[in-house]
């Protein structure tokens, strides 16, 4: 039943209404989503989000039904759970998650054929930002004299500068510390 799957992923799973109705749509779908989801110490959101939208997506344009996915529901969790270990972030998943779909092997091997590994060592991080603030002083002098708006600025250039591998957080973290 449908409408007892339904209620059941909104009240096990937390989802809104609304997603719980779409991933129930069809047999198929709710049962890929219940297994990525198994697959992922039960992130249930970040299955949802992510089978309802690049999953979705993917099978949209190419007309295909998700018992036609070249990413089988614990392919996807494996995805998902590098995201949620940090070893990559949202952003090179979707990369990984191309790669994927093309047929390029499971996560963690697309993974290491690209080396996306996100840069979680915060010693890392902030020598690079101590880098990047040495060689722009103008504008960690404006930054500090109230243009907030070059914090961006300086997110984009230590993105820059380790390929978008910085863990976004932590940059965000350090450069605040350090621009302080």
């Amino acid at each position: 039943l449908p409408a007892a799957r339904q209620q059941r992923f909104v009240t096990d799973f937390s989802l809104s209404a609304y997603d719980a109705e779409v991933l129930t749509s069809s047999r198929e779908m709710a049962d890929y989503f219940e297994e990525v989801v198994s697959g992922l110490d039960g992130n249930a959101k970040l299955a949802a989000n992510w089978v309802m939208g690049e999953l979705a997506g993917a099978l949209n344009k190419e007309n295909l039904v998700i018992s036609d996915s070249r990413i089988d529901a614990s392919g996807l969790a494996g995805l998902l759970r590098r995201i949620d270990d940090n070893t990559i972030s949202g952003k090179l998943a979707k990369q990984v998650f191309e790669a994927m779909w093309a047929g390029e092997g499971d996560a963690d091997a697309v993974i290491d054929a690209r080396g996306l590994k996100q840069i979680t060592d915060s010693g890392e991080i902030a020598s690079i930002i101590d880098e990047i603030i040495a060689a722009n002083p103008g504008q960690v002098e404006q930054y500090r004299s109230g243009k907030e708006r070059l914090f961006g600025f300086f997110v984009g250039q230590v993105m820059k500068a380790t390929q978008g591998k910085a863990n976004p957080q932590q940059v965000n973290e350090l450069l605040k510390k350090k621009l302080a």
